[in-house]
């Protein structure tokens, strides 16, 4: 390492290795391709820059320290200097034409600390120069110097020389994303030996250039590298076969092909062999830096070896498109011995795929239904089908997190499950994919349905939908895919059988909320979330555990539902959605085959206008617009838990309805207004009053625009649902009335009535001081279940009629809080009688409902909300 480098490598020596700081040279080193005033220095400098964000360039160039924020941005003048630049383009471009240049690329390497203006045109002077000068382009110009002499800082070189070593070209992005290629070439003449860099435009020179041809090198600057002096190339660089060379006059080129079993450590070496496995490529860390690493396994006639390839160099495996079963040329293959075990790896040398005479090499694939338990080192073959989602788990003896993925590969002998661990979990295989495993162990596992399984390792291969199969082959696994087609609802309900796992694809036409259990077996935690979905042929309901309850579904979507378990309930059939099992969300093109949501529903329900509804209908839905909106109230079960309930009111052309919702449903909102549709509800009754309840099954969507059409606005609707009678025109189970009267005979001596909690029953105006037991129900309790009530008289000029008004009411009638209200009357009784006697004459206009009460064998008001309250 030279001096300069040296001193900049010192300022990253606590981040980085030698080893590591040379390869992040190299790695950067093609940003600066076409720019050959910059040398080993400035690019050290560059890295440093990366590491510790101090721009500390060894370069005497000047530094344009511009900002990429476009505000800071400074554009181009012409000086005389920049001026003599364009002088040499002018036949091109006019000055505007070539500040615009100038302007782009200061832009573009707005980050590259040591870049100027003179930079800029140099590059722009390039383009063009190339263009007209083609002087290097014939031979009897061409000057060669002798390698040897060669020296850092020479510019515009030429030589000739035998190439030794060509690399396969590895592929690049720079910091702004730009993609790029750099190939690297040994060239030797008698006197020494250079490197040659090729970058992107310059590669296109080597498509007939091999080892061992004589070629010629023009235009070239020379700078000293990490393993000596390096030509960079320029786009109008000359590298081309000489033709009429005499070999004599060149060193000799030799290409020894090393038998596997004969390579000795710490030698570079050619060797000729055939793949024979290609295990997936595995990620590594190291002094926190993200690595890739391959391993082939490759054999010839005398022994089998693993090549290793590093980062940049695994992405030859795709770019070469290598496979098991090619022959390859491997050309300055680095030997490495550890544990007394010889392996080679990829560094500067080259990859050639090709026809070469290697003895055949032939896996013997096994048969599934012939494996068994100790069976190592297997190959099989055959169709993917099962396959689960990625596992995440945490391993016991450091805590870090592993994963791991199952699926069955199956041939027309039989089945097998396969695990892949880590990475290999992350390869992309579906349902229905021919997959190739090369290297595993059979193993006893009481879990799976054949009694074993196959563990992989790092060094398996998975390869999905392998080329070059048999007529055979393909004839027997399409058979198989077939067979793998999901299964329609109307065929599960035929399954006689649980616990059997079948695919299923439909709509989903309810979703559920989550719900939490515990499980009695070890007290966990579960959860649970209940759907139902349909293809058309039937409903089946759908249930989803633990994780798969995150996964987001909505009603009216496509899913495919994989593995999912057939279980057997009392009276019906469901669907069990566990760990093992999968949930994918189809695109309508992928749905094409369902019906759509709107053909589904018609099928399903019945369409019921309100007043046309009874209690206990099923498989009916309703569409209304929203009227009224109550308050989320959260209520206690007897068993102590807490859950929520909202009442909202919808109405149609026919009549109105009140909707419970529980859960998490009690939580939307809602506006008055909007129009919803109700399917599949349960109907009750619930004091005295006709009730859809939103329950697990039910789904609350929005109408169609042809549904929307025949809804009433909310203002024709209220004019519609709350009609206005006079007291004399009231009949019984009057619904939603519209009633304006005036306030008599309050009674203010039933304000609170205080109820036991646990069996509602009336206390009476006992004392309480701390637990009370209930002489009903013998149950204890600390406070009572407290209701406020204003029994009272509303008379119009046709007549009189009972009225009580409860709760939220009665605070809107007393302006005050229902807090207040209990505080005042339990410290004393009367303190309120006078502000209720104020509300003799009160006139109100009302919202009720009607009860006849067969005890006093009259009419009364059961009051909803109050419209207007005036003396």
């Amino acid at each position: 390492m030279e001096k300069e480098i040296l001193e900049q490598y010192e300022k990253v020596k606590d981040i980085l290795s030698e080893e590591e700081f040379l390869a992040e040279m190299e790695e950067i080193r093609p940003n600066y391709d076409d720019l050959p005033f910059i040398n080993d220095a400035d690019i050290a400098a560059d890295v440093v820059n990366n590491h510790i964000g101090v721009k500390d360039i060894s370069s005497s160039k000047n530094s344009a320290d511009e900002s990429e924020d476009d505000s800071s941005f400074e554009e181009v003048v012409m000086t005389d200097e920049l001026l003599e630049k364009y002088e040499q383009v002018k036949d091109f471009l006019s000055q505007d034409e070539f500040l615009a240049k100038m302007n782009a690329l200061k832009k573009e390497n707005s980050d590259v600390s040591f870049m100027n203006e003179e930079t800029f045109a140099d590059q722009i002077i390039g383009e063009y120069i190339e263009k007209k000068n083609e002087i290097l382009t014939e031979r009897e110009e061409y000057s060669s110097d002798d390698i040897g002499l060669l020296e850092n800082g020479d510019k515009e070189k030429s030589f000739t020389g035998v190439v030794k070593i060509i690399s396969n070209p590895k592929s690049f992005k720079t910091r702004k994303g730009n993609s790029g290629r750099v190939c690297n070439v040994e060239v030797e003449d008698k006197t020494g030996s250079i490197r040659v860099v090729l970058w992107t435009e310059n590669i296109k020179h080597l498509k007939n250039i091999n080892e061992g041809d004589i070629v010629h090198v023009g235009g070239v600057d020379i700078k000293d590298g990490y393993s000596g002096l390096e030509a960079t190339m320029r786009p109008r660089s000359v590298f081309e076969k000489v033709v009429d060379a005499d070999p004599a006059d060149y060193p000799e080129y030799v290409e020894e092909i090393t038998p596997i079993k004969d390579v000795e450590a710490d030698t570079t070496v050619n060797i000729i062999a055939r793949i024979t496995r290609i295990p997936p490529v595995r990620s590594y860390t190291k002094n926190e830096k993200e690595g890739k690493v391959a391993s082939l396994e490759l054999q010839d006639e005398s022994g089998t070896i693993s090549y290793t390839l590093w980062n940049n160099n695994v992405d030859l495996i795709e770019s070469l498109d290598l496979n098991d079963g090619d022959t390859v040329k491997i050309l300055q293959a680095q030997v490495r011995e550890r544990n007394d075990e010889k392996s080679l790896s990829h560094w500067d040398g080259r990859i050639i795929k090709g026809d070469f005479d290697v003895p055949d090499f032939v896996h013997e694939f096994s048969e599934i239904g012939d494996l068994d338990d100790g069976d190592s080192d297997i190959a099989i073959i055959g169709v993917v089908t099962k396959i689960q989602d990625i596992r995440k788990f945490k391993r016991k003896s450091d805590n870090s997190e592993g994963q791991l993925r199952n699926f069955n590969i199956t041939d027309d002998t039989g089945s097998i499950r396969v695990t892949l661990w880590g990475e290999s979990a992350d390869i992309e295989i579906k349902k229905g994919d021919i997959v190739k495993l090369i290297g595993g162990n059979v193993v006893y596992d009481e879990y799976a349905a054949e009694g074993h399984s196959i563990n992989t390792n790092f060094s398996t291969q998975i390869t999905v939908n392998p080329k070059n199969l048999s007529d055979e082959q393909l004839s027997l696994f399409n058979s198989i895919k077939e067979s793998l087609q999901p299964m329609s609802i109307e065929q599960v309900f035929l399954i006689d059988d649980d616990n059997v796992d079948v695919d299923v694809m439909g709509r989903a036409m309810s979703v559920g909320d989550v719900r939490s259990f515990e499980r009695p077996s070890d007290g966990s935690e579960g959860r649970v979330r209940s759907a139902s979905i349909s293809d058309g042929t039937q409903v089946i309901e759908i249930s989803l555990w633990d994780d798969k309850t995150e996964i987001p579904m909505d009603v009216g979507d496509a899913y495919l539902f994989e593995n999912a378990r057939v279980r057997f309930t009392m009276d019906s059939i469901n669907l069990n959605i566990g760990s093992s099992s999968r949930v994918i969300k189809l695109s309508e093109d992928e749905a094409k085959f369902l019906p759509s949501f709107e053909s589904l529903e018609k099928m399903i329900y019945e369409y019921r206008e309100i007043t046309d509804l009874d209690e206990y209908d099923e498989n009916i839905y309703v569409v209304g617009r929203i009227f009224e909106v109550f308050d989320v109230r959260e209520l206690e079960r007897d068993d102590g838990s807490k859950y929520l309930l909202r009442n909202i009111e919808i109405a149609d052309n026919s009549s109105a309805v009140r909707v419970s919702l529980w859960g998490d449903d009690a939580q939307r909102e809602f506006d008055e207004g909007e129009a919803i549709k109700i399917q599949n509800p349960r109907v009750d009754y619930y004091n005295d009053q006709l009730t859809l309840n939103v329950g697990r099954n039910t789904a609350i969507v929005k109408p169609s625009d042809e549904e929307l059409l025949n809804l009433p606005s909310l203002e024709e609707l209220k004019e519609s649902i709350y009609v206005q009678k006079e007291i004399e025109a009231i009949e019984d189970e009057d619904v939603n009335v519209r009633v304006t009267g005036t306030l008599q005979d309050l009674v203010s001596e039933r304000l609170l009535i205080r109820k036991c909690p646990n069996c509602g029953n009336n206390i009476g105006d006992i004392e309480i001081d701390g637990e009370t037991t209930c002489e009903f129900c013998g149950e204890e309790f600390d406070e009572p279940r407290t209701t406020i009530m204003i029994p009272t008289t509303l008379v119009d000029d046709t007549g009189e009629i009972g009225i009580t008004f409860f709760d939220n009411l009665v605070e809107e009638l007393l302006e005050m809080s229902k807090d207040e209200i209990v505080s005042i009357v339990n410290d004393d009784p009367g303190a309120l009688d006078g502000r209720i006697d104020d509300l003799e004459g009160l006139t109100v206009e009302v919202i009720a409902n009607v009860r006849y009460d067969e005890y006093n064998e009259a009419r009364r008001l059961n009051p909803r909300k109050i419209l207007q309250k005036y003396y």
